[in-house]
């Protein structure tokens, strides 16, 4: 997702070859100014909070489809579809959105999962209490709405800061007292939270970072589709509202043709192994979701979850970014299943954590994108 898995920094490389672009000026490189300054903006009013906490409850509603669509999810597709009843709100999916590179749907529900975590927290701040729950019958989740005393917690005050920063931290260890906090706010649900910070853990779970990594990458079927939901430059953000735009990831903006070109000449196993090494050293620990059951409502626990965890960090100062190779792969799932005491279970999703700055963000689609029809 810039969730959960494979919101990489697979465009690092593009920065060393930033003289190629430049033609006429720099301005390939740069972008249009115009669409930067229409980008920054569309940024500003989609990680905002709401401007009135009291309106009717139809605009209510509306606002907390808006809140739901920031949380996280795999390659930023946005598989959701929401629909509004009188008192309720159902998250389900859009599987003309899934991929191929998820073939049982596994990450599309943890990230429903993630959607309807954060829109139960915002209802809070509207005076709701929401509650939510899985339909089996109808494949989603549903969210009953009632009145309740406001308030606004720090978990939703985190939700237009929250991001997946890919990045290398800066190595710092997460004082105890937030760890615990941590660990309260990713168990619950029938979902288990796991901790890892000693040095060897970490180099322990890069091995299966790096095994999962370079099945992916060798897998030309799925390096089609991760480029196909790239976004090179200010106007393809701007026209789609969704995918991964390589800004986020603190690379240059570069004609499509280009970036497409260059991204086949520069991505490599072997370079982008090297990244996650830097990546998973510099982190303070790695989290880790294990649901009880492996089912479509257990992966949406498990996104629940993991969005909380990731909420909390955030109004900790702490950042994440997900590193899901190691239960992406199926041969080596079931290896990281053993290390991390799974038995049986499926290990569900994997994050490292720890302290860095801020990064450009990505966009969302407008609520009525997402909306079904009453």
């Amino acid at each position: 997702m810039e969730y959960p898995s494979r919101r990489r920094v697979l465009l690092g490389g593009l920065a060393g070859v930033g003289a190629v672009a430049v033609v006429g000026g720099g301005a390939a490189l740069i972008g249009n100014a115009n669409e930067a300054g229409a980008y920054d903006a569309a940024i500003l009013d989609t990680w905002r909070h709401s401007f009135s906490f009291d309106p009717p409850l139809p605009t209510a509603q509306r606002e907390l489809v808006r809140y739901a669509t920031l949380a996280a999810n795999n390659h930023n597709v946005q598989p959701w579809r929401f629909r509004l009843s009188d008192r309720s709100i159902s998250v389900s999916p859009d599987f003309g959105r899934g991929l191929a590179s998820d073939p049982d749907n596994h990450h599309l529900f943890a990230s429903l999962g993630c959607a309807t975590e954060n829109l139960v927290q915002a209802a809070q701040a509207f005076g709701l209490r929401a509650t939510a729950s899985f339909d089996a019958a109808a494949g989603g989740m549903n969210v009953d709405l009632e009145k309740s005393p406001p308030i606004r917690s720090p978990l939703f005050e985190a939700i237009p800061r929250r991001q997946s920063t890919r990045c290398v931290f800066d190595g710092r260890a997460v004082p105890v007292e937030h760890l615990r906090l941590l660990e309260a706010a990713g168990n619950g649900d029938g979902v288990q939270l796991q901790l890892f910070t000693e040095r060897k853990q970490l180099e322990d779970i890069l091995a299966y970072v790096v095994a999962g990594n370079s099945a992916e990458m060798d897998d030309a079927a799925y390096i089609a589709e991760l480029k196909a939901w790239l976004r090179f430059n200010y106007a393809e953000a701007l026209a789609a509202r969704d995918g991964l735009f390589s800004k986020t990831s603190g690379n240059p903006t570069l004609p499509s043709w280009l970036g497409r070109l260059l991204f086949g000449l520069i991505v490599t196993r072997d370079g982008e192994n090297k990244k996650y090494e830097a990546q998973i050293r510099s982190s303070s620990g790695v989290a880790v979701f294990i649901a009880d059951k492996n089912e479509p409502a257990s992966w949406s626990a498990a996104g629940r979850c993991s969005q909380r965890f990731a909420l909390q960090a955030t109004a900790l100062g702490i950042r994440h970014c997900f590193i899901n190779q190691p239960v992406e792969v199926p041969a080596v799932r079931g290896q990281f299943a053993n290390y991390v005491g799974a038995g049986a279970r499926r290990p569900d999703l994997v994050m490292r954590f720890g302290y860095a700055p801020e990064l450009p963000r990505s966009l969302r689609r407008a609520v009525d994108q997402v909306l079904l029809p009453a």
